[in-house]
């Protein structure tokens, strides 16, 4: 079905085709109103939509197999060497659904490469944006197995060829090259993309987290209470940090000091004595200056050793205290008697500073790179035409304009500071006040701030901030509320600014919380965050289901279901996917082994959390009671911005596309998984889907109808000899059953049975067949090799010859010709079997094999499609 619409598209000499999709500029939809299958998806896709909301878009991309068709806006369309995508609508005509998403403050948008083939060959512009093309070519940016789909990861590859874009034109770095820019092509999280750019140190997972917080910095004093053989120092101290510390046993000649940030890491659970672990609790907490992070080591099925006192003794004799997340965090709250807050399984931190703790509790509420998604953001007004030949003057600079041109540095700091703000800073809350003050007074500058910058943007960070203000407020409803007075001073201010006073800020607060119970704006936020990437929404919108590090971007009101349900289950950093019930009142976490590296991870942990009854459930699966279940097309549940979603991403594409899976697949198992796979001729390798490099079964199915053994033992001379003839290349199966699936599936489907009179062809095989075959060139013998090692056929792919009984043979073969891609078609007679092959060119060539009654041979020709599919070709047969 696609190939005939490709064919169909092709015949107006544009279309760019990715797998089985199509793109086309908007401008051409009309040449297509007439060719069907393409006709009726455009027009119940049209009739669908406003009319006036498709002039946004200046893309096409039509799926006909899927029967979807996607409205894409890519900006400045025209005039940028490969365009940013701003949103898109797409329209499932099967489900009779649409569904619309922004772009506009992605930080990782996807981008256009090659846009020449959506326009006709005579598009003005087509030759100009095929020179970019080519120069990308020539520099090797094409050829290179990085996702170059989205801006960061194009922008990565073009800089680590050495080169950069600017006014669509790839210039060579410089050694002047900025390498904060170069960091920014790195889509890995900050933590992580700190510690393996600066140091190859291992550090402990309680210490990553605290950079992580932002509460271990390189200006504090950090001290680590009972350090073992020092490991975390070492490694802090190598990356830059101030890190000293002790150990009763390793470093006993240390001097305990106090410190900003103390680590207590794993210590507590390996005393056997409980007065004593509760001393070094309270010992420890003491040294701090700010807070303390204790961390220990939590139940577990394959814990060993045996029972002792309240914990376990090993054979080596080390002791070991196991503790649940809840039991943990009352035990430390009992001794120290002062509330903790859970950041990772068996990870608290205990804060000795109020202002610090409500400084880092209204961070966990505080969305991160506000200001650097606004200055990003893409909201557009409509695009108007202009007519290319009106010649537009350059408008006269005038002298306030010089002067705010000359002041702009510290106006963009000044300006970033308030998107992250939400409001204007105060003095002091201004970085460099005192170097900012000899610049400019800050009334003058916040005069020429609201007079010359969009303050929409500011409104848009008011709203933010002054939301986030609410969830932490709402937040506090659950615990005993702090009076006002004990309010930090930028909270105070965020307070006074956003709501006036601090009664009305927690009346805001209770509100949001009743909001959060209400199914109807549940469904709605939903609807807005799948709008905008941050999750997928399942078919019946029963729930949305994201990357749990998508949270602090999600609607308001959902962050407040999400705290109302991490009341009762403590945080969800150990989780990766969190899936918000919209009717029922529940929050799922769901905990993936080694999710990032892994394309179809394996569930192992579900928490099931019960909001309106307060309750919830656990559930772990492993290999031996419970079948883990599979995360199929893990890109749903992420976002552009992310870490390895490129790869991910192509990935799915490419599974979606080979349809071994759809919707109402239920209870998968990783297992069931591979062997469609393997029936496929799939397997995973990491993050990509390749050819599998396994030798299958001959009587495995090959496509629909047939074998591996009913290609490969349908000769005459194999039969008569019994040559074993068995491919030894796994590439060979691979290319077989492309062939079964593209070719002889189709025309099984159409035509009925067919009659395979010869097939693959091994090197022994061929060395019998003396007469009429040219193995270099025929691709019977498909991807195998000689003797030497080399293709013996350098076409590869793989070939068959077959007839269908009672069928016009010219028939069968001009029906092939219109629906199926394919490489050559030699075509023998009405009632001769025909060879068709499929592989890597598909060159679509049509060769007539005619005997020369002179010579008695037969002679080549080979004759174009259109001639090969009308009435001429009798005259030529």
């Amino acid at each position: 079905m696609f190939t005939t619409a490709l064919e169909q598209a092709s015949t107006h000499k544009f279309g760019k085709q990715i797998l089985d999709e199509l793109y086309i500029h908007t401008d051409y939809l009309e040449r297509f109103k007439n060719i069907e299958p393409f006709a009726s998806l455009i027009s119940s896709a049209i009739a669908a939509m406003h009319q006036e909301e498709i002039q946004l878009y200046n893309v096409a991309k039509i799926n006909i197999s899927r029967k979807k068709l996607s409205f894409l806006q890519y900006l400045n369309f025209e005039d940028d060497a490969f365009p940013i995508l701003n949103r898109s609508c797409s329209y499932d005509e099967t489900k009779d659904k649409i569904t619309k998403r922004i772009y506009a403050t992605s930080l990782n948008p996807p981008i256009l490469h090659r846009k020449e083939l959506l326009v006709d060959i005579d598009h003005p512009l087509r030759q100009k944006w095929v020179e970019i093309t080519k120069s990308a070519e020539e520099l090797g940016l094409f050829s290179t197995e990085n996702a170059i789909g989205f801006k960061l990861n194009w922008e990565r590859v073009i800089a680590n060829k050495g080169f950069e874009l600017i006014a669509n034109q790839f210039r060579p770095l410089g050694n002047e090259i900025d390498q904060i820019k170069l960091d920014d092509f790195d889509l890995s999280t900050p933590v992580q993309r700190h510690l393996t750019a600066l140091s190859r140190s291992s550090l402990s997972a309680p210490i990553q987290l605290m950079i992580g917080h932002g509460l271990i910095t390189k200006s504090i004093e950090i001290f680590d209470y009972g350090c073992g053989k020092g490991d975390d120092i070492k490694g802090l101290n190598e990356i830059g940090y101030k890190c000293k510390g002790w150990d009763p046993h390793f470093a006993s000649e240390n001097t305990i000091e106090t410190a900003d940030i103390v680590n207590l890491g794993f210590v507590v659970n390996v005393i056997e004595d409980p007065v004593e672990r509760v001393e070094a609790i309270q010992k420890s907490f003491n040294l701090a200056r700010t807070a303390i992070i204790i961390s220990v080591m939590l139940h577990s099925k394959d814990r060993q050793g045996k029972p002792y006192r309240d914990g376990f003794i090993s054979s080596r004799n080390t002791f070991q205290k196991y503790f649940s997340q809840d039991e943990f965090k009352d035990y430390l709250q009992n001794i120290l008697e002062i509330e903790p807050i859970m950041i990772g399984p068996g990870i608290a931190i205990v804060f000795a500073d109020k202002e610090a703790e409500q400084t880092f509790l209204m961070g966990r509420y505080r969305s991160s790179n506000v200001a650097r998604r606004l200055l990003n953001s893409r909201f557009i007004p409509r695009s108007i035409r202009v007519n290319r030949d009106t010649k537009i003057r350059s408008p006269r600079i005038t002298k306030s304009e010089r002067e705010i041109e000359k002041l702009r540095p510290v106006l963009n700091t000044l300006w970033t500071q308030a998107l992250e703000l939400g409001r204007f800073p105060e003095p002091h809350e201004i970085e460099n006040n005192y170097e900012l003050l000899k610049t400019i007074s800050l009334v003058r500058a916040k005069r020429l701030i609201w007079t010359n910058f969009d303050l929409r943007l500011l409104e848009e960070s008011a709203k933010t901030r002054s939301s986030e203000i609410k969830l932490f407020l709402a937040e506090r409803q659950f615990s005993k509320q702090s009076p006002y007075k004990e309010l930090n001073l930028r909270l105070r201010t965020d307070i006074k600014t956003f709501f006036g006073d601090y009664k009305t800020a927690n009346q805001e607060a209770l509100k949001l919380l009743i909001d959060s119970a209400n199914p109807d704006k549940i469904r709605d936020a939903c609807e807005e965050a799948a709008s905008e990437g941050l999750g997928w929404l399942d078919t019946n919108n029963h729930s949305l289901q994201l990357h749990s590090s998508l949270v602090e971007r999600l609607p308001i009101i959902l962050r407040a279901y999400v705290t109302c349900g991490l009341v009762l289950w403590n945080n969800i950093d150990e989780f990766h996917i969190i899936k918000i019930h919209i009717a029922s009142g529940k929050l799922t976490l769901l905990q993936y082994a080694n999710f990032e590296n892994e394309a179809i991870p394996l569930l192992i942990k579900r928490i099931k959390i019960n909001i309106p009854k307060l309750d919830y459930d656990v559930f772990e699966y492993d290999s031996i009671n419970f079948s883990p279940p599979p995360l199929l097309f893990k890109s749903r549940y992420m976002h552009e911005d992310l870490s390895g979603y490129a790869e991910q991403l192509a990935f799915d594409e490419e599974l979606d596309s080979s349809q071994i899976f759809d919707e109402t697949d239920q209870y998968l198992t990783i297992i069931n998984i591979k062997e469609r796979l393997s029936i496929n001729r799939k397997e995973i390798s990491g993050l990509k889907l390749q050819d599998s490099s396994e030798i299958p079964q001959l009587d495995q199915r090959c496509g629909k109808y047939l074998s591996y053994r009913d290609l490969i033992h349908c000769g005459e001379t194999q039969a008569r000899l019994g040559i074993p003839n068995i491919p030894l290349n796994p590439e060979t199966y691979n290319s077989i059953l492309k062939l079964c699936c593209k070719v002889l599936d189709p025309v099984i489907e159409y035509f009925g049975a067919i009659k395979l009179t010869y097939g693959f062809c091994s090197n022994a095989l061929g060395s019998e067949i003396k007469a009429r075959v040219a193995p270099k060139l025929d691709q019977h013998a498909s991807c195998e090799h000689n003797l030497r090692g080399n293709y013996i056929c350098t076409r590869k792919g793989a070939a068959v010859d077959f007839i269908v009984e009672d069928e016009n043979m010219l028939e069968v073969a001009q029906w092939l010709v219109m629906h199926c891609d394919f490489d050559r078609i030699y075509f023998y007679g009405n009632d001769r079997p025909i060879h068709v092959s499929y592989g890597p060119d598909l060159s679509n060539q049509i060769v007539l094999m005619r005997t020369n009654k002179k010579i008695g041979k037969l002679i080549p020709k080979v004759i174009s499609k259109e001639i090969f599919l009308s009435t001429q070709i009798n005259s030529e047969l």
